[in-house]
């Protein structure tokens, strides 16, 4: 199944709730990916980064869901934890490499192959993505259809 995964920022739940149906291209910077699990990536991306447990941010309902008329079966739009937005625009570069594979790493037995450098990308990506909210309230939010 193909899915794609956009990632933006948007000044608050309800401005990145409104592109629900059709997403934020054109309406909010962005970036685009395909076909990995978006809400798990942001949870294991987190758990890497901050040292807290997989299990421990899925109780505590990371990521947020902003909007899913659908109820899981269209787009939806998730919220990256302000922790997770702190951690990737505060990371360097050698440190989000190593999540990136250990990204890779955690998915391949699962049966989920990411390439290296498209993990890679993905990260340093959003991390540029993240930089670019301090000194706004700016969040990053993920749009998936």
């Amino acid at each position: 199944m193909s899915s794609i995964i956009t990632f933006f920022l948007a000044p608050s739940h309800e401005a990145a709730a409104a592109v629900v149906e059709h997403g934020p291209d054109g309406i909010f910077e962005s970036r685009t990916w395909g076909n990995f699990d978006p809400e798990e990536a942001m949870i294991e991306w987190e758990s890497f980064l901050t040292g807290r447990s997989f299990d421990e941010l899925l109780d505590d309902g990371e990521p947020e869901t902003v909007a899913d008329p659908d109820d899981g079966h269209g787009p939806v739009v998730l919220a990256a934890s302000r922790t997770l937005q702190e951690a990737l625009a505060g990371t360097d570069r050698s440190r989000l490499v190593q999540t990136s594979r250990l990204w890779v790493e955690k998915q391949a037995p699962e049966g989920k192959k990411i390439d290296q450098e498209i993990a890679e990308e993905v990260l340093n990506s959003l991390a540029r993505l993240a930089r670019g909210i301090h000194g706004h309230d700016d969040r990053l939010y993920c749009w998936t259809a």
